[in-house]
């Protein structure tokens, strides 16, 4: 199958969130990591913090990109970013997991594209030759 594009970059805002989870530090880094884990990435690190009076924020990083969330919890809702490059990932798992581990009520999500390989190659200066997420002779 011939690769077209690198990443695939999930917009999402989850609505009617438990405000309670929304504004609890440990339990987003937990649902988080594990909706990484459960969409098959490799979870490199992540990093999250608690804002005063309140709202998490905070970040996946992956061996395949990242998630990220940003919280309301007054407002009952979660900004999300599931950005994942390669084929063995799938974001639209993390994304059901997130809207059941959040109690959300209502979602509304975008996927875009990104690393468009043949505008890659278009747009480079130099031959570029095959291009794929990860090279064979690096995935070990």
């Amino acid at each position: 199958m011939k690769m077209e594009q690198l990443g695939r970059h999930i917009l999402v805002e989850y609505y009617n969130c438990d405000e309670s989870v929304l504004n609890d530090h440990q339990t987003i880094e937990r649902i988080m990591v594990r909706a990484a884990k459960k969409a098959k990435a490799t979870v490199v690190e992540s990093v999250f913090h608690l804002f005063n009076p309140y709202g998490v924020s905070g970040a996946v990083v992956i061996s395949e990109s990242h998630l990220t969330i940003h919280t309301w919890p007054e407002y009952g809702y979660a900004s999300v970013d599931l950005f994942t490059c390669g084929d063995k990932v799938d974001p639209w798992v993390a994304f059901d997991y997130l809207l059941e581990e959040l109690k959300a009520k209502k979602s509304e999500s975008t996927e875009i594209s990104r690393g468009m390989v043949d505008k890659i190659k278009r747009f480079s200066d130099k031959e570029l030759g095959r291009i794929t997420f990860k090279p064979e002779e690096e995935i070990a």
